[in-house]
């Protein structure tokens, strides 16, 4: 669940202009998370979020360029965490996960941007990732192999 909420989280603060822990906690609160401001304020020191200053004198929390290097292995983290299996049905790649774990898998494969995928929808247990075609399917298929085989190794 923190897993999940997490990635929430980073996909709120990339799409709205989230000034305050209680502002954050409403919008993960209609997302469908029960959280208290101290499990946000938790939250925020654990994915080390920091405000910076926007427009009319207002500020935003933000992941800092060290915090997305950091997100990519917890993106990794995730992606393995949740993984069963994974096919490939023409331009689609069709991803098994533990069950619960769908969305937060889709949320981070869809913020690690990789060119190939279009986009992903999510389940409970089962995400399907478009590809632009057949051919980036299975390399994207091939990437998360060898995303999820080297960080084994680790």
């Amino acid at each position: 669940m923190k897993i999940a909420r997490h990635s929430q989280i980073i996909k709120l603060i990339n799409e709205y202009d989230i000034e305050t822990q209680e502002e954050l906690a409403e919008k993960l609160n209609k997302s469908g998370f029960r959280v208290t401001q101290a499990t946000v304020s938790r939250d925020i020191r654990e994915l080390g979020l920091t405000k910076t200053a926007v427009r009319d004198g207002h500020s935003r929390y933000i992941v800092t360029r060290s915090e997305e290097q950091e997100l990519g292995s917890k993106y990794i983290h995730v992606l393995k965490t949740a993984f069963v299996s994974m096919d490939t049905a023409q331009n689609l790649l069709v991803i098994k996960t533990v069950s619960g774990m769908a969305m937060a898998a889709a949320a981070a494969l869809d913020d690690m941007n990789w060119s190939e995928i279009v986009g992903c929808i999510a389940g409970d247990n089962t995400i399907m990732c478009a590809a632009r075609s057949a051919d980036e399917a299975i390399l994207v298929m091939a990437k998360l192999k060898k995303m999820l085989d080297e960080d084994s190794l680790k």
